[in-house]
C-alpha cells in the first residue's frame, strides 16, 4: 500500500510536532490524509516554531506540552494508531555543560512516553528519532546497525540509553517499537540562530545575515548530511511497514562531504558568504568524532528507502525556503 492510502485516516501523534523534523513530517502526514496532534513544549533556543506549520495550521491539532508530563502523555497516547517520537534535548554542548536536562528529558522523558503507552495504548507504533551520536567516535567507517557504540558526549549516551529502553519495552512489554538513527539533518523549518542544534544550518543562518563562517581545524572530517524530506520519507516507512518493528536503521545521505567542501558548497549555492578557519575551542575538540558516514544498506534492503536528494540540490531548496521566510526564523 502507498503512504498516501496507510496514512488516510489515521490518527498521528507526534512529539517534537512543532520543530524542524516534526513540522516536516507533519505536513506530509496531511497531505496523505492523516489526523495529525502535534505535542511541543516550545522549548527556548531547540527550534519549535509556529511559522513550521503554516499552510496546515487548521488541518492540526496543536498541544503544548512536555513528553514528561505523565498525566499529558497518557491522555495524547491514548487513541493513537501511530506515535513518531521526535522530541529530545538535542545540544551536544549543553549536555556536556550541565548533563542533569538531557538526563532529564532524553532518559526519564523517554521512560515517561513509553511507559503511557505501555499503560494506555500498547497497540501503537512508535517510531524513534534517535541519533548518530551513539556511535560517538565510530569505531569503523561507514558504520553499520551493528558497529558497536562509542559515545562521547552526554548526549550520546543517553540517546543510546533510550534506545535500549525502546527495545526492552518492545521485547517485554509488545510494543511496536521502531528506532531511527539520524544523521546530520539539514533543510527547511530548522532552527537557524545558534550552532547548538545543526552546524550546517548554523551556516546558512550566518550566510543570510551576512556573517562569517569559522571553520575549527581544517575541515578535513568527513560527514554525510541527510536532508529533511528523506528523513520524513524514512519515518514514513518506518510507520507503516510490520517488518520495521524492533528494528534500528540507520538514516543518511549516500554522498559524503568533507567538512571544509560542505561550507565551501555553502558558499556557492548561496552566492554570497565568507568563511576562516580557527583553532579548535577546547569544549568542541573533546568531543569532536573525526570522520563519519553511515551505511544504510539494511533500511534500503527491508524498507526500500534510500536518500532521493542530492545535497545540492538539497542546499538550494534549503535557502530558497529561507529567503522567503528569513523574518521567522531569525531574532
Amino acid at each position: 500500500m502507498s503512504a498516501e492510502g496507510y496514512y488516510r485516516g489515521r490518527k498521528v501523534m507526534i512529539t517534537g510536532g512543532l520543530g524542524c523534523l516534526g513540522s516536516n513530517l507533519a505536513h506530509r502526514l496531511v497531505e496523505h490524509g492523516a489526523e495529525v496532534t502535534l505535542i511541543d513544549n516550545m522549548q527556548e533556543g531547540h527550534g519549535a516554531n509556529r511559522r513550521n506549520i503554516a499552510g496546515i495550521e487548521q488541518a492540526v491539532k496543536v498541544d503544548i506540552c512536555d513528553i514528561r508530563d505523565s498525566a499529558a502523555m497518557l491522555g495524547h497516547v491514548r487513541g493513537a494508531e501511530l506515535i513518531f517520537h521526535i522530541a529530545g534535548q538535542t545540544s551536544h554542548t549543553d549536555s556536556m555543560k550541565d548533563p542533569f536536562p538531557d538526563i532529564d528529558i532524553n532518559c526519564r522523558g523517554n521512560a515517561v512516553l513509553l511507559e503511557s503507552v505501555r499503560a494506555a495504548n500498547p497497540e501503537a507504533r512508535v517510531v524513534y528519532a534517535s541519533t548518530r551520536a551513539v556511535y560517538g567516535a565510530p569505531l569503523q567507517v561507514p558504520v553499520t546497525e551493528s558497529t558497536l557504540p562509542n559515545p562521547v558526549d552526554i548526549y550520546g549516551a543517553d540517546k543510546l540509553a533510550a534506545e535500549h529502553y525502546f527495545r526492552i519495552y518492545g521485547r517485554a512489554h509488545g510494543l511496536s517499537t521502531v528506532i531511527l538513527r539520524l544523521s546530520n539533518g539539514y533543510g527547511t523549518r530548522a532552527q537557524i540562530r545558534t550552532p547548538k542544534y545543526g552546524i550546517l544550518m548554523w551556516f546558512v543562518g550566518l550566510i543570510l545575515r551576512g556573517e562569517k563562517i569559522r571553520v575549527f581545524g581544517d575541515g578535513a572530517q568527513l560527514r554525510d548530511y541527510t536532508y529533511t524530506d528523506d528523513m520524513t520519507r524514512a519515518f514514513l516507512l518506518a510507520g507503516e511497514n510490520p517488518a520495521a518493528v524492533g528494528k534500528t536503521y540507520n538514516v543518511a545521505a549516500s554522498e559524503q562531504i568533507r567538512f571544509i567542501d560542505m561550507v565551501k558548497k555553502l558558499v556557492e549555492v548561496a552566492g554570497q558568504g565568507e568563511y576562516e578557519l580557527v583553532p579548535w575551542p577546547d569544549d568542541y575538540k573533546k568531543i569532536e568524532v573525526g570522520d563519519f558516514a553511515a551505511d544504510c544498506g539494511l533500511i534500503g534492503r527491508e524498507l526500500g528507502w534510500q536518500p532521493e536528494t542530492g545535497f545540492e540540490q538539497g542546499l538550494r531548496e534549503t535557502f530558497e525556503y529561507y529567503r522567503d521566510n528569513l523574518e521567522f526564523y531569525v531574532d
